[in-house]
C-alpha cells in the first residue's frame, strides 16, 4: 500500500534510498520471496503505480479518494486491493500479504517467516513485532490535559522497577500476513492471530530525519 498525501513527508514513498525509492525497495523484497503468487500495488497516485511497475508489482486500479486519506483504517485499503485482484486475475486468493514501503529495513527472510508461519499454522493473521524497550513502557507514559501532567496508565502511580515490568510489543511494519476470512469480515486481526518477532530494530519513516538515518543503515 503506498499513497501519495503524507503529511509528515511529501511523497515519502517516492523518496530514495541508494538511488533506489522506497516501492522500489519493496518491490525488490518481493522478488525475492517465490511464494508469493502476485505482487501488486495499491495507490491513489500513478506517479507511484508507473514506480512500482519497474520493480515488477503490478498496478491495474487506482485507489479511489475515499479510501486515500491518512484516517482510512487499513482493512478497507486492503479489502479494495483484494477485491480488485480478484477480479483482474479472475481467481480467489487465501492470504493477502501488506508490505508498508515505509519500513525499508526489512529482510525477505522475516516476511518469508511471517508468511510461512500463516500458512503452516491455524492462524487468522501473523503481523511481524519487535519488543518495546522498557523506556517507553505504558506505565512510564505520562499525559497532559488542561496543564496538569497525568499518567497514562492506571498503575503508573506505583513506579515499578524495571525488571517488574510486564514485556510489550509493537507492531513494525515490516509484514502484515493476513487470511482472505479475516479481510472479508473487516478485521486485520482477532483471537486467532500470531505474529513472529523480529531480532533486528526497524524504522518507519516518517520525516526527513528517519530517511537520513535509514540511509546510514544501508
Amino acid at each position: 500500500m503506498a499513497r501519495s498525501g503524507s503529511k509528515g513527508l511529501r511523497n515519502k514513498n517516492l523518496k530514495k534510498i541508494n538511488n533506489i525509492s522506497l516501492v522500489g525497495l519493496t518491490g525488490k523484497i518481493c522478488k525475492k520471496i517465490k511464494i508469493i503468487d502476485k505482487k501488486i500495488i495499491s495507490t491513489d497516485s500513478y506517479k507511484i503505480g508507473l514506480e512500482a511497475k519497474k520493480y515488477n508489482l503490478d498496478f491495474f486500479f487506482k485507489r479511489p479518494k475515499i479510501l486515500s486519506g491518512g484516517k482510512v483504517p487499513d482493512n478497507k485499503v486492503l479489502l479494495h486491493a483484494l477485491k480488485q485482484s480478484e477480479k483482474y486475475y479472475k481467481q480467489k486468493f487465501d492470504i493477502i500479504l501488506s508490505l508498508p514501503p515505509t519500513t525499508p529495513t526489512r529482510s525477505s527472510f522475516e516476511v518469508e517467516a511471517c508468511l510461512k508461519k500463516l500458512m503452516n499454522k491455524k492462524y487468522s493473521a501473523v503481523w511481524t513485532i519487535n519488543k518495546t524497550n522498557d523506556k517507553f513502557h505504558p506505565e512510564k507514559a505520562l499525559t497532559i490535559s488542561g496543564g496538569k501532567l497525568k499518567f497514562y496508565d492506571k498503575f503508573g502511580h506505583k513506579l515499578r522497577a524495571r525488571q517488574e515490568l510486564s514485556n510489550i510489543y509493537h507492531r513494525n511494519g515490516v509484514a502484515y500476513a493476513v487470511t482472505r476470512r479475516l479481510i472479508i469480515n473487516g478485521k486485520l486481526i482477532d483471537n486467532k492471530s500470531s505474529y513472529f518477532e523480529c531480532k533486528k530494530k526497524h524504522l518507519s519513516i516518517d520525516t526527513i530525519e528517519d530517511l537520513n538515518i535509514a540511509e546510514k543503515l544501508f
